[in-house]
């Protein structure tokens, strides 16, 4: 690939590079460089920080990008959408998002290698999938991931931005126990980590922690055996996406998301006031009742706005049924 300098250029040669190769970032550049893979009028260039000078040649050799680490399997993946930049898939609970110390194999990263194959262009000079957001092991619902380095740098920056410029929405189905205190409202309560438990999150002191906000709307009321208000099906749309979000807002609020083991602990006695269907069902659900059923982007090739759903899960619509029958 061959760049001329342009006549006003005194730049420094890795950010002169990136402006003019959209689909390579500048870390991706700068260790291009440092591996010498550019060239100029004086040979091999390995200081990122080189400056260019007007009406200079540069010659930059990007090689095949390395096999993928971690390996793909083949895992049934319900895709909504797939081009040569990103793909959109409805995630299944019980699916963890990315390889770690407790799960190496059997994640979505690796269904995700094994499917896209050679339509991966590399992420960082790797044939694998670019992650710029994540639903919780047992969280059902849509994700997008990138393809290349291009796509992964423009959705990176717009679920960076939490959609205050652009087309990014995230909306969420929750059943809740109890009734949130007002039809719809807004949770803005600062998330950081639980001072005594590193799994955890919670709700930040005063000045402490990172601004977390979250709209909801009551979307179904469902009474006991008695006629009390006993859960509900809450609809929550973020204005920023930090980790538990929903789960912890929900909680502070004194409804938490049913089923959640880490944040709703205290309200699983709640469930001997459910029917028997009832009982049964949210023990088949086996996870918190969390989907996350909307999603909305800017493609980041041409910026057209993107829009997609997913109908609860079986197992969640199935408590939904049970609970409006109590």
């Amino acid at each position: 690939m061959l760049i001329v300098a342009d006549a006003d250029d005194g730049d420094r040669l890795d950010r002169f590079i990136a402006r003019r190769v959209d689909d390579l970032s500048r870390s991706r550049i700068s260790g291009l460089m440092r591996a010498g893979h550019v060239t100029g009028p004086g040979g091999t260039i390995v200081e990122p920080s080189h400056r260019v000078k007007p009406g200079e040649r540069f010659e930059i050799a990007v090689p095949e990008p390395a096999p993928a680490t971690p390996r793909g399997e083949a895992i049934a993946l319900a895709i909504l959408h797939e081009d040569d930049d990103v793909i959109v898939i409805d995630k299944p609970a019980g699916l963890v998002v990315h390889p770690g110390a407790g799960n190496p194999r059997g994640t979505l990263v690796n269904a995700l290698i094994a499917h896209c194959g050679d339509s991966l262009s590399g992420i960082g000079g790797v044939r694998r999938p670019g992650i710029v957001h994540r639903l919780d092991k047992d969280t059902s619902g849509v994700m997008v991931a990138a393809k290349n380095d291009f796509a992964h740098r423009a959705l990176a920056a717009q679920f960076a931005d939490h959609g205050r410029e652009g087309g990014l929405r995230r909306g969420y189905l929750a059943l809740v126990w109890g009734v949130p205190p007002r039809k719809s409202g807004l949770i803005d309560l600062a998330i950081g980590r639980h001072p005594g438990e590193r799994t955890r999150q919670a709700v930040a002191p005063k000045g402490r922690g990172r601004e977390a906000r979250t709209h909801y709307e009551v979307r179904q009321v469902f009474r006991d055996q008695a006629g009390e208000p006993i859960a509900a099906l809450v609809r929550c749309v973020l204005e920023t996406g930090r980790t538990h979000q929903v789960r912890v807002h929900l909680a502070a609020i004194g409804t938490p998301v049913m089923g959640d083991r880490t944040y709703g602990r205290g309200f699983q006695s709640k469930a001997h006031r459910l029917s028997t269907a009832g009982r049964d069902a949210l023990a088949n659900l086996g996870r918190q009742a969390l989907h996350a059923a909307e999603l909305g982007f800017a493609h980041p090739r041409d910026g057209r706005l993107l829009t997609f759903s997913a109908p609860q899960p079986t197992e969640m619509a199935e408590l939904t049924v049970k609970l409006s029958k109590s």
